[in-house]
């Protein structure tokens, strides 16, 4: 690889951080105009995903910015945030992601492909 191409490589990774990280101030600016009640349940949905880990949080705020639609909604209505989500708020991230692959599952299935191996190879 030449050098001006990896130059190239490096100069459209840092765009790419930029922009995201501007994706990034966007999303949590709209967090913070939510009222504190949601704030706050937001704030613990959040770690509670990245906890969790649906792969597709690594690709964007997709999933976190639907949630910000829904509060924003809410609130509009006048609802609190335990009013949207219910009281267990475990419950409502774990259905929101019930379709998703987890790192979880993941790790479950690289788990099971080396024992498979590991038997193939000792008992042929």
């Amino acid at each position: 690889m030449r050098l001006q191409d990896i130059v190239v490589r490096i100069q459209d990774a840092i765009e790419g951080k930029r922009k995201w990280q501007k994706k990034w101030r966007a999303h949590m600016a709209r967090v913070k105009a939510l009222p504190r009640d949601y704030q706050i349940v937001y704030k613990e949905i959040q770690n509670y995903l990245f906890k969790v880990g649906p792969v597709e949080l690594t690709c964007g705020t997709g999933l976190l910015s639907g949630i910000i639609d829904l509060f924003e909604e809410g609130a509009a209505l006048g609802k609190g945030a335990l009013e949207v989500t219910g009281s267990d708020v475990a419950a409502f991230c774990d259905d929101l992601i019930k379709d998703s692959k987890t790192y979880a599952d993941i790790y479950q299935e690289s788990v099971d492909q080396e024992v498979n191996k590991a038997m193939k190879k000792s008992y042929g």
